[in-house]
């Protein structure tokens, strides 16, 4: 079955996309957005466990991925080319779970806050310039402070790494996986995406509240 362009936009009207690269800010920018306009906040893992129950190896492989990995260890050390491809296919496979269940979820007629894995390419198919914002941080950011955060999932991947052979090597490896996926050909496309861009000034401090005023007004919601 192929629904036009026009339907899906229809019916995902009432969705507002944050995407971007790592250590932006946009799951803060959701939280707050959802928070301060009453908004639903459609997370970035939201629904993953029932997507990895419904995938197939053969139709979904990257979803699959960690049903059929050897081990977390085989998991922090591939290739950055490897672990990028993943990435990738991953969210290609993933939009399509999240398309259906955000027309789902706007059924209710509520507003929605995504922070998810969209590509962009269904988000120039599924949505408009003024529903969409693509916040972005500097490149060697985004693999410096990959761990720096204290939520469950990076700190189980340092776990692993810690108890990898040569621990060093594995940490300095999945930094490379980290930067392959922030590469500058990933920054040009998302700036030359057609989205509005909001950049992250590291220098400038606290800068959530003036992030939050700027993305209100770019989404209509004042």
């Amino acid at each position: 079955m192929h629904i036009e362009n026009n339907i899906l936009k229809h019916y995902l009207r009432n969705c507002y996309f944050i995407t971007g690269t790592a250590y932006a800010g946009k799951s803060t920018m959701c939280a707050m957005l959802a928070e301060k306009y009453g908004m639903v906040h459609y997370s970035e893992n939201y629904g993953i466990h029932e997507m990895r129950t419904v995938a197939d190896p053969v139709l979904q492989p990257n979803l699959c991925y960690t049903q059929q990995m050897p081990s977390w260890e085989a998991f922090v050390t591939r290739t950055p080319e490897e672990y990028n491809a993943w990435i990738e296919g991953s969210a290609r496979e993933v939009s399509q779970f999240q398309v259906l269940e955000l027309i789902k979820m706007s059924a209710n007629g509520k507003k929605i806050i995504v922070d998810a894995n969209l590509t962009l390419e269904m988000l120039q198919e599924v949505s408009d310039y003024n529903h969409v914002a693509v916040m972005l941080s500097p490149q060697n950011i985004s693999a410096e402070r990959f761990f720096d955060r204290s939520d469950e999932d990076k700190q189980f991947l340092l776990s692993v790494i810690d108890g990898c052979p040569d621990p060093q090597w594995a940490e300095d490896n999945f930094r490379a996986c980290i930067a392959k996926v922030n590469r500058p050909e990933v920054y040009e496309a998302f700036e030359n995406s057609g989205f509005a861009v909001f950049k992250r000034d590291f220098a400038a401090g606290d800068t959530r509240q003036e992030m939050l005023d700027r993305l209100a007004k770019h989404f209509g919601l004042e």
